[in-house]
């Protein structure tokens, strides 16, 4: 009996090895996303430029991203001059403000560019719950359906924008 309970940790940790191999070059910042392949939710969202509301239906009609930001997070910092550049090539581009306040919303917007068609603001979070953001930036590929067909969360960069362009057609 005594043998037996000198091997309990031994069988512990050859499980623990084997549960840790198996997870060896999984990606782990991926998380899915309940909304791929389905279409936009509904939401009313006032614009940060000119406090007029939006719906859904006052989106683009074509590929568009979503791009979940705040002036409190430093990668979005990071991830800016990349959207400004995307945005001067003509990839469409919807902003959501999210968790933020709007005089520093415009006041980053005016010192480093507007790479947004409109800037939707989610102070309390509430569109960003019904889009699974578990932080920002994140971001979305809708397609000419109103269809979410891609999620990124992080900073888009040239790195990661080829793979995000796919989802663009």
């Amino acid at each position: 009996m005594r043998k037996f309970l000198l091997f309990i940790p031994f069988a512990f940790f050859l499980v623990l090895g084997a549960v840790l191999y198996l997870q060896l070059g999984k990606d782990t910042q991926y998380m899915p996303s309940a909304l791929i392949g389905k279409t936009l939710p509904e939401f009313t969202l006032v614009s940060l430029q000119d406090d007029q509301v939006y719906s859904k239906d006052d989106l683009p009609v074509g590929p568009y991203l979503i791009n979940f930001w705040g002036t409190w997070c430093p990668a979005c910092h990071v991830e800016h001059p990349f959207l400004m550049e995307l945005a001067s090539s003509g990839v469409p581009i919807i902003g959501v403000d999210y968790k933020d306040q709007q005089p520093p919303a415009k006041q980053w917007l005016e010192q480093k560019g507007n790479p947004y068609q409109v800037v939707l603001m989610d102070e309390i979070g509430n569109f960003g719950v019904d889009m699974g953001v578990t932080g920002a930036p994140e971001t979305f590929v809708v397609d000419s359906s109103g269809v979410v067909v891609y999620r990124h969360q992080g900073v888009v960069d040239a790195v990661n924008w080829p793979d995000i362009k796919e989802y663009m057609k």
